[in-house]
């Protein structure tokens, strides 16, 4: 039997998706990308196959993604990360024209045709606002697990803005919070509000379409899925691993150009 691979080289992580012929996820990982990206492309690939019970020489074509895309070894084609997580979120909701991919380090809002090919798009990678890396700043000043976010924030009961749009100046906001007595979960709520708006904001420079799918791995945080839903005005498809969905998206690229 073949198969294929999609590999997402991201700034933070980095995923290995394979796929066999009927399109079914057979194997996958993620694994920090760390300093030494390539490392970390062999430690994703070697989890995914090792999950899939085969060995390298089972997979027919290979196709990258990310800001480390042109960098994989073996690769036989490189593909923004922008199209392949059209193709993967389109995979996975076929009803899918809207796509927002929050990140680690940036954000994408992508319009999508019927077909799943993208009909524009618009991207955050100056700034760590409205990226993950927002909402890991400010769990550090809150002293708390960033994947505790969460569930505090359904604790929340008192509506606090967080005015601060910069990452800097809004950690310092959340201290001078503390400081002044606020609740955790107060401030958790508010600063799930900020990021939302700050994603809507890039999402409105594309115009937002119905049925929005999110990727990326802030689609874990269901604080900041709960505030973006409630400010885009629209429930969201969330994949059950939303952080793969680039590397699938590569994996059926892969599975095109290699038949």
């Amino acid at each position: 039997m073949q198969y294929w691979a999609g590999i997402d080289v991201g700034s933070l992580t980095t995923e290995v998706v394979i796929i066999d012929a009927e399109r079914h996820v057979v194997g996958s990982s993620i694994v920090p990308t760390g300093a030494r990206s390539m490392r970390a492309v062999e430690e994703a690939m070697n989890g995914a196959l090792t999950r899939a019970a085969i060995s390298d020489e089972n997979v027919a074509s290979i196709v990258s993604t990310g800001y480390g895309r042109q960098n994989v070894q073996g690769r036989d084609k490189d593909v923004t990360e922008i199209t392949c997580h059209a193709r993967g979120a389109h995979f996975l909701f076929p009803d899918s024209r809207f796509v927002l991919d929050v990140g680690g380090q940036d954000s994408k809002a992508i319009a999508l045709d019927g077909s799943g090919r993208v009909a524009d798009f618009a991207m955050n990678d100056k700034c760590a606002a409205g990226t993950g890396r927002f909402l890991e700043v400010m769990a550090r000043a809150l002293e708390i697990e960033l994947d505790d976010m969460g569930h505090l924030a359904v604790q929340a009961t008192k509506k606090l803005t967080i005015s601060s749009m910069c990452t800097v100046f809004a950690e310092s906001e959340v201290v001078s919070l503390l400081s002044r007595g606020e609740a955790v979960p107060d401030i958790v709520a508010g600063l799930s509000r900020a990021i939302s708006e700050r994603i809507r904001s890039l999402a409105q420079r594309v115009g937002i379409r119905d049925d929005v799918t999110m990727t990326g791995g802030v689609a874990k945080n269901g604080a900041v899925v709960r505030a973006l839903e409630q400010v885009c005005g629209k429930s969201f498809n969330i994949p059950p691993e939303p952080q793969v969905v680039g590397a699938l998206g590569a994996a059926l690229i892969a599975q095109d150009i290699g038949r």
